[in-house]
């Protein structure tokens, strides 16, 4: 599977973004995937994350704010950021699997090649 994050840029505090991450080379609708965010100096943690049926999982610190979906026909996923802090600004990452587990802990295999998000006003 290969994945191509898009949708970075610099936003200013309040405002939003929709991060896309495009799939190919396998059957989409078969993965789980999640997107994962990298600030400098700190670990790399789960955003969001959403199994092969829909159901979606979001971290405490975005809940109400960002959103993850997929369009299985696009073999697409997107996290939509909305109310962004300075503190979401970080390098986002999507991850696939066929196992949502190993998506949510990060072990999968497949990786895509993050998406600078900066939030500064």
């Amino acid at each position: 599977v290969q994945l191509q994050a898009s949708g970075g840029g610099l936003v200013q505090p309040g405002g939003s973004l929709r991060l896309s991450c495009t799939a190919s080379g396998s059957i989409f609708s078969f993965y789980a995937m999640g997107w994962y965010r990298q600030a400098p100096g700190k670990q790399r943690e789960l955003v969001a994350a959403i199994t092969n049926g829909g159901v979606t999982k979001h971290a405490d610190s975005v809940k109400g704010r960002f959103t993850m979906s997929r369009d299985n026909v696009k073999n697409t996923v997107y996290l939509q950021m909305n109310s962004l802090k300075l503190e979401d600004t970080a390098v986002y990452y999507c991850n696939a699997d066929r196992s949502y587990l190993r998506v949510v802990a990060g072990t999968n295999d497949y990786w895509g090649q993050g998406t600078q998000v900066t939030v500064s006003s």
